[in-house]
């Protein structure tokens, strides 16, 4: 089951925070895409060191080797999961109480592997799982949802899924409508809403490109959604926030190879991952991003070049992760 962490660490496309995934679809399509303005903006201002942060390394004691902290609300409950997903090394979620450094086990019932990616303040989560180990992108993934502990199947309806198939939910706002994406047998990815509780599915399009390999990351309760795509301009890999209002803007950190927008909150603060260069070592910056104060690079201090937000709440609290000197990959709380 692919990681988020390799999902990031290849840049370029959505190629990660995916595990893989094959299942039959539930519930009904929605008819067609969400109706979207076709008003297109671009930011791209860079700022170092504005806001500063405390930061608080998290890892889950039963693996010390392997922790990525995905979702945090606004009661400072968090999501996660342990493990690389290589074979032998499956991944296994976990929330983490509010006040608390206890780790709750979530794992999808009779799965093999599972990420619990998000989580709103309704006590629900959002997440993807395997019925697999084999690793090298052979796992199949399917979408989860977690409602006071009864849990559901979600995968997009698509008649021309990949194989493996992948289906992945990533964040849920308070209206109990989750986001994600799935890829199809052409390798690429499509972007959806899911409604909880009418179990209904919508797309999720650039209303400029509606065919570009699109992953919606993240939603908040004003139903803008943050996500990466493939800039049709120039086929990079940039971030996006699309606005309630259908405004898209394209998030692209000056200079980088790539950008990936993975959480956002409900002041519309997005944050992500950018990379610099390519390859295998390619250093990787977190990174915020406002309309008013543009980009901030926020690494944690023990992975400068190493690390990934993937959540953010309404206190601007962060979560994420990095890889250390010991070729760890460590969970980070970092707090305004």
């Amino acid at each position: 089951m692919k990681s988020v962490n390799s999902r990031a660490r290849k840049s370029v496309r959505a190629k990660a925070r995916r595990v893989a995934a094959a299942a039959v679809a539930s519930g009904l399509i929605a008819g067609g895409a969400l109706t979207l303005a076709t008003t297109a903006a671009s930011a791209s201002t860079l700022h170092h060191g504005a806001t500063s942060y405390s930061f608080q390394t998290i890892d889950n004691p039963r693996d010390l080797t392997f922790n990525q902290l995905l979702g945090i609300n606004d009661s400072g409950e968090i999501a996660g999961y342990f493990g690389s997903g290589n074979p032998g090394h499956p991944n296994k979620g976990y929330v983490i109480p509010p006040f608390s450094r206890s780790f709750v086990n979530e794992n999808f019932t009779g799965s093999v592997q599972t990420q619990v990616t998000g989580l709103n303040n309704r006590g629900i989560t959002v997440g993807f799982w395997s019925n697999s180990d084999l690793g090298g992108g052979m796992d199949a993934n399917f979408g989860f949802v977690d409602v006071g502990g009864h849990m559901r199947n979600v995968d997009f309806p698509t008649g021309s899924p990949a194989s493996p198939a992948v289906d992945q939910l990533l964040g849920v706002n308070d209206s109990d409508v989750a986001v994600g994406f799935y890829t199809d047998a052409s390798k690429n990815n499509h972007g959806y809403e899911y409604n909880i509780d009418h179990n209904r599915y919508s797309s999720v399009v650039d209303p400029n490109a509606p065919s570009a390999s699109l992953s919606a990351a993240a939603i908040n309760d004003l139903s803008d959604v943050a996500g990466d795509y493939t800039n049709p301009a120039n086929g990079n890999t940039d971030g996006f926030l699309l606005t309630h209002h259908g405004q898209f803007i394209d998030l692209a950190v000056p200079g980088a190879a790539s950008t990936m927008a993975l959480g956002v909150n409900n002041l519309d603060e997005v944050v992500g991952v950018y990379t610099v260069g390519s390859g295998g070592n390619a250093p990787m910056h977190g990174f915020t991003w406002t309309a008013k104060s543009g980009f901030r690079t926020v690494d944690d201090p023990h992975g400068v070049g190493t690390t990934t937000i993937n959540g953010v709440n309404d206190r601007g609290q962060l979560v994420g992760f990095y890889v250390d000197g010991n070729s760890n990959t460590d969970g980070f709380l970092a707090t305004p």
